[in-house]
């Protein structure tokens, strides 16, 4: 019998906090261990790091073209702070078009939800953003890294020339620190050990310690991943007997 799995997870943190090396380390897991150890299926992403680089390069083409850009500025700050719930709610489509292609979507597949948001209030702004098909289904995993962690990372990961990859994107220094160099998540944490309320929606959580760094380390990454998911499913399964 194929082991259960978790529906949906999201998972979010800073940038660079290791959150496309967790997935990648997925993608390189075994099936059968993947199941059985992170209670995660065949699983397909959801991260709006495909969007937000797609606005970049709809813009760009826009301006070769002579016409008006219609998020960004040619340097690619925002310039209408919306596109942030807007790549949520291009998330919500997909997710929503997967379930009504396939009813039985979640009996063979697990969704992985990923995003970064900084700033006073910005996580519980998104997660306020995502649909009730979402909620009803997420656990949720944060990475913690501190700001200065996070900009040492991204600092690292770049790569010229693979700008636009999951891996080796980073952003400059300066959007760093407008965008990420404070957020909510203790605030979120410090309301409940094992729960964060969403509308009428309660999504089991755990936190993923990455400081000091243990996504470079397969074995370490692997140990930690393995406790907070068993933590997560815990808690789905004690609010389901309730």
């Amino acid at each position: 019998m194929t082991p259960p799995t978790l529906p949906l997870l999201i998972l979010t943190g800073r940038p660079a906090a290791g959150k496309s090396e967790v997935i990648d380390f997925l993608k390189k897991t075994d099936a059968h261990e993947r199941r059985e150890r992170f209670h995660i299926g065949a699983f397909e992403e959801l991260d709006d790091f495909l969007y937000v680089w797609e606005t970049f390069e709809t813009d760009d083409i826009l301006t070769r073209h002579g016409r008006k850009r219609l998020w960004t500025d040619e340097q690619y700050w925002f310039t209408d702070e919306f596109v942030w719930d807007l790549y949520l709610e291009r998330i919500n489509l997909e997710y929503r078009k997967k379930l009504a292609r396939d009813p039985g979507y979640h009996l063979t597949t697990t969704t992985i939800v990923e995003f970064a948001r900084g700033g006073p209030g910005a996580i519980a702004h998104a997660l306020g953003c995502l649909h009730d098909e979402i909620l009803s289904r997420a656990a949720l995993v944060y990475i913690r890294v501190s700001y200065e962690e996070s900009l040492r990372k991204n600092r690292r990961r770049a790569r010229k020339g693979e700008e636009h990859s999951i891996l080796y994107h980073s952003l400059p220094d300066e959007k760093m620190e407008r965008y990420y160099r404070t957020n909510d998540w203790e605030e979120l944490e410090a309301r409940d050990p094992a729960f964060i309320g969403v509308r009428n929606f309660r999504v089991p959580y755990a936190v993923f310690e990455n400081e000091p760094e243990k996504t470079t380390d397969p074995a370490a990454l692997g140990a930690e991943l393995e406790r907070v998911t068993a933590r997560i499913w815990r808690a789905r399964a004690d609010a389901r007997a309730l």
